[in-house]
């Protein structure tokens, strides 16, 4: 496949992949809205770099591997699910707390490595990512490739994902959008704790498939 074709094919692919509601996008809401725009961008920087794990050992042949392993897919959805559960708990005891002034309390703000940490955990812990990956790659990748043709669209699909969340992180720390949510503050921390609870526990319980 010629490499124009490739990224062309990558990029429509990718741009719906990255769109769609998954773990990724709760944990950048999540933290847009509970922490602000720095720590959203910094999460996203986070999921961008996560997706270099997957990149790497999908080119080098270890996705398909992986994607037909039941055992190593379910030690990584174990690890997987129970980050996100962990999340979701702390999302879950958030508490509408209030100063004696009658102020609403300050969420507690995450230092820029541990957004971007918490991001990355995220992304490289999603058991889903390897048969994806080994889908996507199997359609563009062929044994004469070069090696600089397979760097180029790794860093190209990192691009794309960062982008989708910044675009998220902007729309929801816009001041009238952002204002609507604030307006909820602990509901939606735990709406969105719920959220990636369930998603912890979905993948905990689909061992068989």
């Amino acid at each position: 496949m010629e490499f124009i074709h490739g990224l062309l094919l990558i990029t429509s692919i990718h741009i719906l992949a990255a769109a769609s509601p998954g773990p990724d996008f709760v944990l950048v809401s999540q933290q847009t809205l509970s922490n602000g725009k720095k720590a959203g961008l910094m999460c996203s920087i986070g999921i961008a770099l996560g997706l270099s794990i997957h990149i790497i050992y999908s080119a080098f042949g270890l996705a398909a591997i992986i994607a037909n392993s039941s055992n190593t897919l379910w030690v990584i959805k174990l690890l997987g699910g129970g980050y996100l559960i962990y999340l979701g708990i702390k999302g879950l005891m958030s508490k509408a707390a209030a100063n004696e002034g009658g102020e609403a309390k300050q969420a507690v703000k995450y230092s820029t490595k541990k957004s971007i940490g918490i991001g990355f955990l995220c992304n490289a812990l999603n058991p889903k990512a390897p048969v994806y990956f080994v889908s996507l790659f199997t359609l563009v990748l062929s044994p004469d490739m070069p090696l600089h043709h397979i760097a180029f669209y790794g860093v190209w699909i990192m691009l794309i994902q960062f982008a989708w969340f910044a675009f998220v992180v902007t729309l929801l720390s816009h001041p009238k959008v952002n204002k609507k949510f604030k307006k909820m503050g602990y509901l939606i921390d735990r709406i969105l704790g719920g959220a990636m609870v369930v998603l912890g526990l979905k993948l905990l319980l689909t061992r068989a498939n």
